[in-house]
């Protein structure tokens, strides 16, 4: 057996699972604390299903967290950029299009060295350890706590990025240090933001593994802990404490890998309505395409692994006005402030219990709403989802869509241009399904200067890396597959250079309470 949560704005929801079979199901509000509405949940389902904590062989956790405390700007470490990149790249300097409220929520400061290589693994500049101890020795001044530390084309060769963060762990012993090599792909401006935001995190990381290990351990469940990324794979509690950054698209991606689970379909578009937002994404052979695009996290331009997702301000908690649903929702309060529950404010949920559509609170509250107003405000959520949903399409081909998440109740039978929507069986608590299912991956993403002849020993090469990295994060070596293949040619660049992506996925190999 395991157990799959997922941690949303307005709801927790959590499942027990024994292999595909959904045992038990609940969904709960999301507390302030996140961490009690999280025992509550697994209380929720111990009351539904009894089961031996000892019977639990792993839980998995998709939250909201990261993303929340940057998009709020809270909570976020004193950190700063060292870039290995002169004389290169001195043009435009770390953290220069980020919002101004976020510099100043992370204390930025930005710290430009020599170093750096070229494409193809040639230097750019001698790494100058002197100068990367005296910008350490200034952080130390600064009170900086984390560093994110890049180098050009480190993606490539990150020999310099290694040695500098030995000076800089010299230096400051107590700071963590973050490499953007680890964490970022191929386009240093992007990568290095990504990278900067994962060092920011990293003390929350931290305090909130800490916090999501105990509500589990407090429910006498001794099982491996593990967090939901962004890809729909799996990460264990110390990869979390150091890359939180790659949690923050695990709430939509967890629906999808669910929806896919619960629909029969690995070829479909998915729309998530939640408490909130609705998160619209495609799914290609069962994972969620992915952005070839950079990607915008609060204002701040990234390059880290992220589903290709739309997401719109509607959801069940959306506020109602006359011709308007959203984007403003009521969240975790649903429960307080909706009509049907006896609050004063007209939501999305209450217009869905008024058309008859679920079945939440007292139905008499919301009997007096005028007919036209309910219809209108249905008909204004379907013309947006299909909008969003022809917006995901990239070929005329006809594309399925799966509805999950508590709040699809809200849409109808039909999308204009889109067809049936279908509703799986527990469709309300597809993202917990979603974290419960999810494998263990392992990706590489390269340039490789690929020599006359040696085109397949290369590829072969990076497809084995990518199998050996699933292999070493926890994923069983039988079962471990190559689910994405990328290869592009880079006409403008000398030497047969070729950008290869190849990502492999595999079962997590569990072991039970005697580590069998």
């Amino acid at each position: 057996m395991r157990i799959g949560i997922d941690v949303g704005g307005t709801n927790t929801d959590a499942v027990l699972l024994d292999g595909r079979q959904v045992l038990a199901a609940v969904k709960t509000s999301t507390t302030a604390d996140v961490t009690s509405g999280i025992v509550a949940a697994i209380a929720g389902l111990q009351e539904q299903r009894p089961f031996d904590p000892a019977d639990v062989r792993a839980v998995m956790i998709g939250t909201t967290h990261f993303i929340n405390a940057l998009v709020e700007a809270r909570r976020l470490a004193p950190t700063a950029a060292l870039r290995l990149s002169l004389p290169a790249g001195a043009s435009l300097p770390p953290m220069v299009d980020w919002p101004g409220r976020l510099i100043e929520a992370v204390s930025g400061r930005g710290y430009l060295v020599h170093g750096g290589h070229e494409f193809d693994g040639r230097h750019i500049a001698e790494l100058d350890e002197a100068e990367v101890r005296k910008a350490a020795a200034d952080m130390g001044q600064a009170g900086v706590r984390s560093v994110a530390i890049t180098s050009v084309f480190s993606p490539v060769n990150a020999e310099f990025e290694a040695r500098a963060a030995e000076i800089v762990a010299a230096e400051l012993p107590d700071a963590a240090i973050s490499l953007s090599s680890e964490i970022g792909r191929i386009g240093l401006l992007e990568r290095e933001n990504a990278t900067i935001i994962n060092a920011a995190l990293r003390e929350l990381a931290a305090h909130i593994v800490d916090g999501l290990a105990s509500s589990v351990g407090g429910a006498g469940i001794t099982a491996p802990l593990y967090l939901s990324q962004n890809d729909g794979t799996l990460m264990d509690v110390d990869f979390a404490r150091r890359y939180p950054v790659a949690t923050f698209a695990s709430g939509p991606t967890n629906s999808m890998r669910g929806a896919a689970v619960l629909s029969g379909l690995d070829t479909c578009a998915v729309v998530d309505v939640g408490g909130t937002t609705s998160d619209v994404g495609v799914l290609r052979h069962g994972f969620p395409r992915e952005a070839t695009t950079d990607v915008t996290v609060a204002g701040i331009r990234t390059n880290f692994r992220m589903p290709d997702v739309l997401s719109i301000g509607i959801g069940g908690g959306s506020r109602v006005r006359e011709g308007a649903v959203g984007p403003d929702s009521v969240g975790y309060e649903l429960t307080s402030r909706a009509l049907v529950f006896g609050g004063d404010t007209l939501t999305a949920t209450d217009i869905a219990v008024a058309a008859g559509r679920a079945e939440i609170g007292d139905p008499s509250l919301v009997a007096h709403l005028d007919r036209g107003l309910v219809e209108a405000a249905l008909r204004r959520i379907a013309d947006d989802v299909a909008d969003v949903v022809e917006r995901m399409r990239t070929s005329a081909e006809p594309l399925p869509v799966v509805a999950v998440g508590g709040g699809s109740v809200l849409l109808p039978d039909e999308l204009a241009g889109a067809g049936e929507v279908r509703r799986p069986d527990h469709y309300a608590v597809a993202n917990a399904i979603g974290a419960a299912i999810a494998q263990i991956g392992g990706e590489v993403d390269r340039v490789y200067a690929v020599e006359p002849g040696r085109r397949d020993a290369v590829v072969d090469a990076a497809k084995q890396e990518a199998v050996d990295r699933a292999v070493a994060a926890g994923a069983s070596p039988s079962t471990v597959q190559i689910v994405d293949f990328d290869e592009v040619p880079i006409p403008y660049l000398p030497g047969n250079a070729t950008r290869i992506r190849a990502k492999a996925v595999g079962e997590l190999q569990l072991t039970d309470a005697k580590g069998r």
